[in-house]
């Protein structure tokens, strides 16, 4: 995925923590409801049931995400057909992987400490899964 993290919004949650809130709507739409190739059409169709929303604002919102790398555009007669570039648990993993190799050598114990914190409060059951990943990766480096 081509997709570079540019700004995080540590305030909100989820999509929307790494894409502007239209963006991220317009992703959830696709993900939830458009598995296959859609239009700007189908994409304002599932936006309507929540908001009103010009044609053009989805039409724009849209061929951002193509430029962004998170949608892929081909044409079929004269209108454009979409497809999710990658899926939504793919993207989340690649922002949170930026995230992660953006933090300065010197603050990385900091970070590792809060990440352990941050998964043991939410679930006892998350610090086992994060035993399992480091054992996993020591096994891959050749480590006991």
């Amino acid at each position: 995925m081509s997709f570079t993290l540019k700004r995080l919004r540590p305030q909100e949650t989820g999509l929307r923590a790494a894409l502007p809130d239209l963006e991220a709507a317009v992703m959830e739409v696709v993900w939830a409801h458009l598995p296959r190739a859609f239009t700007v059409r189908d994409v304002l169709h599932h936006l309507e049931a929540t908001r009103e929303i010009a044609y053009t604002t989805v039409m724009t919102t849209v061929d951002r995400l193509a430029q962004k790398g998170l949608l892929s555009r081909e044409t079929s007669g004269k209108a454009y057909v979409y497809r999710a570039a990658t899926g939504r648990e793919a993207f989340l993993d690649a922002v949170a992987r930026q995230m992660a190799a953006a933090a300065p050598a010197m603050g990385r114990a900091s970070a590792l400490s809060f990440l352990v914190e941050l998964v043991g409060d939410a679930d006892p059951e998350e610090l086992d899964r994060l035993q399992r990943l480091i054992d996993e990766r020591r096994r891959q480096l050749g480590g006991a």
